[in-house]
């Protein structure tokens, strides 16, 4: 008996794929076209081939700053994973004071970003800023506009404090879903708390813990806004991480074909090692099946 297909269910998808062309497709081509090509103003073009791209696996400024973005990337879900994960396990399971945690936590998500370069920027300052003005006064020689170290500090705890929240909300609702009868076993077979953590808590979150890591290594890959306004990428080129050059490149230099190259091996090297994540995710998932 021949079924009969039902092909207007495409219609409910087809504005999500209008949306995707002229938001994401169109303006990565525009980008392909850009890579390409040399242009001299007028709309001229001429045809460059790989050249660009050439020119940047050999320079050393695009190298330098993505060694400054992957250790920053490095650092930060290297305190950020276990920060989120310690902060869920004492956060409290039930009742008004778990609403009240939950609320807390996710205030530091609701500030946009160039907000909280702002606050942050104003926080460390010496003369106004009340962590600034209090290093100071302790003695300690804090000036994150002129010395390397302070500004990585800075950038590095204005991102702990803003995005420590959403690990630990992810990994609080992969505990919540943890059922009491294996709490109840270990208690009877009286395992320790580092026990119940490794054995039971650890495996039962590995894939949430997953999700954290692959959202934020996307977006620490790919911060700007933060640093910028902080830091503008100094002092020197100190934090300039690849974002941050990039525009400066494409902007600030307007060498368009540079950096259309520079952003396509950007965005690769991005999709290269999300997909590693969500094999690894997958791969995951599928032993937890069996």
């Amino acid at each position: 008996m021949n079924k009969t297909v039902n092909q207007k269910a495409w219609f409910l998808i087809l504005p999500v794929l209008v949306l995707v062309a002229f938001s994401a497709v169109i303006p990565l081509m525009t980008v392909v076209n850009y890579s390409v090509q040399d242009t001299f103003g007028n709309n001229q073009f001429f045809w460059a081939g790989i050249d660009w791209f050439r020119e940047m696996m050999e320079s050393e400024r695009m190298w330098d700053a993505l060694g400054r973005q992957i250790a920053f990337s490095a650092i930060i879900l290297a305190i950020e994973i276990p920060l989120g994960i310690f902060v869920a396990l004492n956060m409290p399971k039930r009742g008004f004071w778990a609403s009240f945690c939950l609320v807390l936590m996710s205030l530091p998500l609701l500030i946009p970003w160039n907000v909280v370069g702002t606050i942050w920027q104003i926080f460390g300052r010496v003369d106004i800023g009340l962590l600034g003005y209090t290093l100071d006064a302790m003695g300690i020689d804090y000036n994150y506009t002129q010395n390397f170290y302070a500004a990585w500090v800075t950038v590095i705890v204005m991102d702990v404090w803003h995005w420590t929240s959403l690990v630990a909300l992810l990994a609080y609702a992969g505990l919540q879903s943890i059922p009491d009868a294996y709490y109840q076993a270990a208690k009877i077979d009286q395992a320790s708390r580092w026990a119940v953590f490794r054995f039971i808590e650890l495996p039962k979150i590995t894939g949430v813990l997953m999700i954290a890591i692959l959202l934020r290594f996307m977006d620490s890959f790919m911060i700007y806004t933060e640093p910028f306004v902080v830091t503008g990428g100094g002092p020197g080129n100190s934090t300039t991480f690849l974002s941050i050059d990039l525009v400066k490149m494409a902007l600030g230099q307007f060498d368009l074909g540079p950096a259309a190259a520079f952003s396509i091996m950007y965005y690769l090297v991005i999709l290269l090692i999300s997909y590693v994540f969500y094999t690894v995710m997958t791969n995951l998932d599928k032993r937890d099946g069996h």
